[in-house]
């Protein structure tokens, strides 16, 4: 017979391994937003993109989330004219990253809420394990 509770639990740790990965993701973007080249006409930091995929645990027959891939966004660069840049081109062109800031900082606050989510879920699944205890106690 499958366990419900340890279902549940199974879940949201699978929901909250994702979030953390995403949110590594999305922190590892803000803080290369400025990154550029190092060498003249180089390419700068390139903006990382993360994919789920549903995985089917049958021990306890639930979907489970992962990390399926962790790619780059192929996005055009942003460029900048800064002739006096180590990283700038011969036409004075710095090349930014494809970081737009706005959209990094909604994914952060849909990862936080949706690790938030997870985690009261466990935290509800203990409560019930702790009231259906006390129940037996009594």
């Amino acid at each position: 017979m499958i366990d419900p509770l340890t279902a549940t639990l199974k879940i949201s740790s699978s929901g909250l391994q994702a979030q953390s990965e995403r949110l590594r993701v999305v922190s590892e973007n803000l803080a290369n937003a400025q990154s550029t080249g190092k060498t003249k006409g180089a390419d700068p930091y390139r903006r990382k993109t993360i994919t789920f995929e549903s995985e089917l645990d049958r021990a306890y027959s639930a979907d489970l989330v992962k990390v399926k891939d962790i790619g780059t966004d192929k996005g055009d660069f942003t460029v900048e004219y800064d002739p006096g840049h180590p990283a700038a081109d011969d036409n004075g062109y710095v090349k930014l990253p494809n970081v737009n800031m706005l959209v990094e900082m909604a994914d952060m606050r849909e990862t936080n809420r949706s690790y938030e989510a997870n985690l009261k879920m466990m935290t509800q699944a203990r409560s019930m394990v702790m009231r259906t205890i006390d129940l037996l106690r009594t």
